[in-house]
């Protein structure tokens, strides 16, 4: 890693990201409504061993503690998404102010501490009682996401200055309302575009709320990348793994910064096109300050012979984190490249990167994860590399602070890199802590002595 030190500017950027569900707990405290998670983790096998986020990591309680975390951590910046059902309980009308009051608590702490929050409105925890409405697949859902992105700009604009909308819509999209696996549940084709383009809709109606409500906000919209490439140089597969892209890939990136879906994309989904109306497409691409990249693998397709769905490969060199995902750096280096090439963006930030590993507590109480280090170095490399070419990443945020609620797999996938014993909630930062806190106390030194 020695190298790489010169190839982060003195402004860039580290730091950590969480998400409201999966840390807060205290679902049922403060005035928060149900959410879609709370309903789905009662429903039998939708979870691993019916577990769900009700105390998580306690973060609503124990957050100036996890701040200090932060703060020994180094971190510029932590991201974090607030709770809809927490802020508008029945997802629209009735604010409580002591859900607001709650992250209120969170900036000033974490300002305090000289820590930029990197404000997300949505990830993933939709109000019920918009999803009894129809949830995104009913355009008013994206109608009432916009009274959520003007109440917390107008409480807290005057302190935050960096806002996203979403995080990785195609995962809301598709594994809640196409698949199954996530909340709510559904598993319907034609609901998951649905959901979508309304999801992308209230993207860009909730830019202009927060540019109307906040003080000289940067505003951005975080996309998961899953690059696609094809198993064999036959053009078959070449033409599969196209077609994974369009519709995994660019119908999110195209749609927010093109404002307009790829052709192929539209082709692949004729039967079920997205419910588009005049005056969609502008209104889900306005401009934006920055665009945020998720990435923790690929996706090696192969073309079906009998013509039906492409198949996803099983990873080529066997090296898995404990979600079976493959290791790959050099997806992120070619996702970024792309990103720039095809979208020019004024600033890119990974805003997700990191691993999962089957972390256990030696018997000096001390979490070892040699193989969690390993991945984000070879990852921060491709990010290095990727800087050097002139691509504008501004910073990097490790997925995740914490070990947390990880949705469907409950509490069975940890990607902390500090350890949370979730029967005694103690926290115990990690060897990848120690490593990640000294690589950034490292190149903070590098680059004021090549300044």
């Amino acid at each position: 890693m020695d190298g790489i030190y010169a190839s982060f500017p003195p402004d860039f950027l580290w730091g950590a990201a969480a998400s409201s569900y999966q840390i807060e707990g205290a679902t049922t405290e403060g005035g928060r409504g149900e959410g879609i998670w709370d309903r789905f983790c009662k429903v039998p096998g939708a979870v691993r061993n019916g577990e769900s986020g009700a105390i998580a990591c306690d973060f609503f309680h124990r957050y100036p503690d996890d701040v200090r975390l932060m703060r020994e951590l180094g971190l510029d910046a932590f991201r974090f998404s607030v709770s809809w059902p927490r802020i508008l309980p029945e997802g629209r009308g009735r604010i409580e102010p002591r859900g607001l009051d709650f992250y209120d608590r969170l900036v000033d702490e974490l300002l305090s501490a000289d820590i930029r929050p990197f404000l997300n409105l949505f990830h993933w925890d939709l109000p019920q009682r918009l999803e009894d409405e129809g949830g995104w697949t009913n355009r008013a859902t994206a109608e009432a996401f916009v009274e959520l992105a003007e109440a917390v700009a107008a409480r807290l604009g005057d302190r935050v200055t960096d806002w996203s909308t979403h995080n990785e819509p195609w995962c809301a999209a598709w594994l809640g309302y196409g698949y199954g696996e996530h909340a709510p549940g559904r598993k319907s084709r034609i609901d998951a575009v649905a959901a979508a383009h309304h999801l992308l809709l209230s993207h860009g109606l909730a830019v202009e709320a927060i540019r109307r409500e906040a003080r000289d906000p940067q505003v951005g919209i975080i996309l998961d990348a899953w690059p696609a490439y094809p198993a064999t140089d036959d053009p078959a597969d070449a033409v599969a793994a196209q077609s994974v892209d369009a519709l995994r890939n660019r119908f999110f990136f195209d749609g927010a910064l093109l404002g307009k879906y790829p052709d192929d994309a539209l082709e692949l989904l004729a039967p079920i096109a997205p419910p588009i109306r005049e005056g969609d497409m502008a209104a889900l691409s306005p401009r934006l300050d920055w665009v945020g990249v998720n990435n923790y693998s690929r996706t090696v397709v192969r073309a079906n012979p009998d013509g039906g769905e492409p198949f996803e490969m099983p990873a080529a060199n066997g090296n898995l984190t404990a979600m079976g995902w493959e290791v790959y750096p050099s997806g992120l280096y070619d996702v970024l490249t792309h990103v720039h090439r095809a979208y020019a963006p004024a600033s890119i930030y990974v805003t997700e990167n990191g691993a999962a590993f089957p972390d256990i507590q030696g018997h000096d109480g001390a979490v070892r994860d040699p193989e969690r280090i390993e991945y984000l170095g070879s990852y921060l490399e491709a990010v290095a590399q990727a800087l050097d070419e002139g691509v504008p990443i501004r910073g990097y945020f490790v997925w995740s602070l914490l070990d947390n609620f990880e949705w469907s797999l409950g509490y069975g996938r940890r990607f902390g890199i500090v350890y949370v014993d979730y029967p005694t909630q103690e926290r115990i930062p990690k060897s990848s802590f120690t490593w990640y806190r000294d690589l950034i106390a490292a190149v903070r030194v590098d680059t004021r002595r090549v300044g």
